[in-house]
């Protein structure tokens, strides 16, 4: 488990910077809550009647008074744009950094094998992206207890699975694109919030439904998973078989392409 330790020590940095970031930014949100509770009721009203805008981020479902249904708007973008992007630069760069930095030649000539080799390097992916979530749910518990409403954890923890799903789904894809090319962080950056924006523009009409089958966002619709009370199963399964996919497609490019040429 050489490699699994190396790349974890190697991406311990950027897991740590993002999960204070995306932490402070989620527990500021939470601890603001109290605050503004009293407008919530009357701001639901306006906000439920913005049309378009209203259905693009499902805010025309929600109760704003309740927190789980405000977690499930203001946090949920929170962890779900950060989470995506801290997913997708760590899965795009994983791979392609070897031939990037000039290390592959060195790496790949060792006594070990290529799908071993690219295994560890997907087992310390998927670990840096679950420590990532840990970090956020025990951030979330925590601030949610000290605003007194500790428990409503019960309807926002399926919420955060969602995005935890999410993240590793973004990740092997991005995962499966770094086998293919040199380098690209702007390549994850741009699955990431291209995805986001895909999800948005499907909830604003019936016309563009269709394209909930292509994002991830689409199982992580916070109003639905609290009306609902489960991650729906149609979208979760197709973007779990793509990620499978992606994964699979990297091992196999790995295993066949020529690093020194």
């Amino acid at each position: 488990m050489t490699v699994f330790f190396h790349e974890m020590n190697r991406g311990f940095k950027p897991l740590l910077i993002w999960s204070a970031a995306v932490s402070f930014m989620l527990a500021v949100t939470i601890l603001l809550y109290p605050q503004m509770e009293p407008q919530m009721s009357e701001m639901e009203g306006m906000l439920a009647d913005m049309g378009s805008f209203s259905a693009a981020f499902g805010m025309d479902k929600l109760n704003f008074s309740r927190l789980p249904d405000y977690f499930a708007i203001e946090c949920g973008n929170t962890v779900g744009i950060g989470g995506a992007l801290f997913a997708a630069i760590a899965g795009i760069s994983i791979l392609c950094k070897e031939e990037k930095d000039k290390t592959a030649e060195f790496l790949y000539t060792h006594p070990v094998s290529r799908c071993r080799i690219v295994l560890e390097k997907l087992l310390a992916l998927v670990a840096q992206v679950i420590i990532f979530s840990i970090v956020i749910f025990a951030v979330t518990v925590l601030s949610t207890v000290i605003i007194g409403k500790g428990s409503d954890i019960s309807d926002i923890w399926m919420i955060l699975l969602a995005h935890l799903l999410l993240e590793i789904e973004i990740a092997l894809i991005c995962f499966g694109i770094s086998s293919f090319i040199r380098g690209g962080i702007g390549i994850g950056i741009g699955i990431s919030i291209g995805m986001y924006f895909l999800n948005i523009i499907a909830n604003i009409t019936d016309d563009t439904k269709f394209l909930k089958y292509i994002t991830p966002y689409a199982y992580t619709d916070g109003a639905e998973i609290l009306n609902n009370h489960y991650i729906d199963g149609v979208y979760l399964t197709i973007g779990l078989i793509l990620a499978a996919v992606c994964a699979a497609a990297a091992f196999f490019r790995t295993a066949k392409k020529d690093i020194f040429c």
